[in-house]
């Protein structure tokens, strides 16, 4: 699955009409093309790109269930028979399928605007991240002391992203503009923040574990680039530099002072394993704090599903069923409770 293949581009955007009513609704959708391009489905998924909005038009049973696949997806209901339960999500809207046709394309039309506003917060957040996270780097790089606010802003706008647009839209988002180890960090951080929104952690861990995964790569900055984006295989010695990062991050961290002792365990001990085969102090179970744990399981599965110079994404089923046979590596327990995140974007990239 390449990377991007989840939120359309601008041209590439269309609106998806399910229906089962292809010749009642044949009219509609001439109405939707005229201000974006509509395809008409009898099911879902649909081959060939994720729409930019989609319109139900089918019994309630079967809608309810695409709903329940697609949820960072702006949709459109067109209610049959009784009064449909009101849906929690703010791009979900419904119409009575019996509304005039001019009715339904209002509807589609402003869910259209609306979701134009939301890929424009979604880019706008990216960009923002992406630069501070360049920052931050940069600043490691050079020595320079880090700057605790940028941090924090570049945490609560990765937050905000996936709250309002999903894991996979913020990664197609981010992934659409090459910066290297910066995409990594960004993705990580992403999952981080699907994966404690769907435990259902506070505000305030949330943020913690956040910033951990925005932070858990940093000694990376200090690493040559030839090494970090070498093609091949690295050699022994390029191996043991490249095992330093962990240790030079959180030295880093320790050196400015300020940082949550909690942080500077996740940058230090990120690739630590289970059954103490990890580096850099072979820590084993208990000895590896949950936040840890979280990190390195996003961590993996994110390093699995980029593309990299030397080999090709892997899809989200696959890098589960690879993870799943690091027996001892990573925490079962939150593995299992780690994969409707990983799962949902791969719906989402459907």
């Amino acid at each position: 699955m390449a990377q991007g293949a989840q939120f359309p581009a601008a041209e590439d955007a269309f609106v998806l009409l399910i229906t089962d009513h292809a010749d009642l609704r044949r009219p509609l959708a001439r109405g939707i093309d005229l201000v974006m391009p509509c395809r008409t489905a009898a099911a879902w998924p649909l081959a060939g790109g994720r729409p930019a909005l989609v319109v139900l038009d089918l019994a309630p049973p079967i809608a309810d269930a695409i709903l329940a696949e697609t949820p960072w997806i702006p949709t459109l209901v067109l209610r049959r028979g009784g009064p449909q339960r009101p849906s929690s999500s703010p791009i979900v809207r419904s119409l009575p399928a019996t509304a005039a046709r001019e009715t339904i394309l209002a509807g589609v039309f402003a869910m259209i605007e609306v979701g134009a506003n939301r890929t424009r917060r979604l880019e706008a957040r990216s960009a923002t991240a992406t630069g501070i996270v360049t920052e931050i780097f940069d600043s490691a790089a050079l020595g320079a002391g880090f700057q605790q606010a940028e941090i924090d802003r570049g945490t609560d706008l990765v937050l905000a992203a996936v709250s309002e647009a999903g894991i996979g839209d913020w990664l197609a988002t981010v992934w659409r503009h090459d910066a290297g180890v910066y995409q990594h960090t960004l993705g990580v951080a992403g999952y981080a923040a699907a994966f404690g929104a769907l435990v259902g952690l506070s505000r305030a861990d949330q943020h913690r574990l956040t910033k951990a995964a925005l932070l858990h790569d940093i000694g990376k900055a200090r690493i040559p680039v030839e090494i970090l984006n070498k093609p091949g295989r690295l050699t022994p010695e390029e191996m043991r530099l490249m095992r330093r990062h962990p240790e030079i991050g959180a030295g880093l961290l320790v050196a400015q002072g300020g940082f949550e002792p909690e942080i500077v365990e996740v940058v230090r001990h990120h690739h630590e394993k289970m059954d103490g085969t990890g580096y850099p102090a072979g820590l084993q179970d208990s000895a590896i704090t949950d936040l840890v744990r979280i990190v390195a399981i996003c961590d993996v599965f994110s390093a699995l599903t980029e593309r990299r110079t030397y080999r090709d994404p892997i899809a989200a089923p696959e890098a589960l069923a690879t993870m799943d046979r690091m027996k001892g590596h990573l925490d079962g327990a939150l593995m299992r409770a780690f994969a409707p995140v990983a799962l949902g974007r791969a719906m989402a990239a459907a």
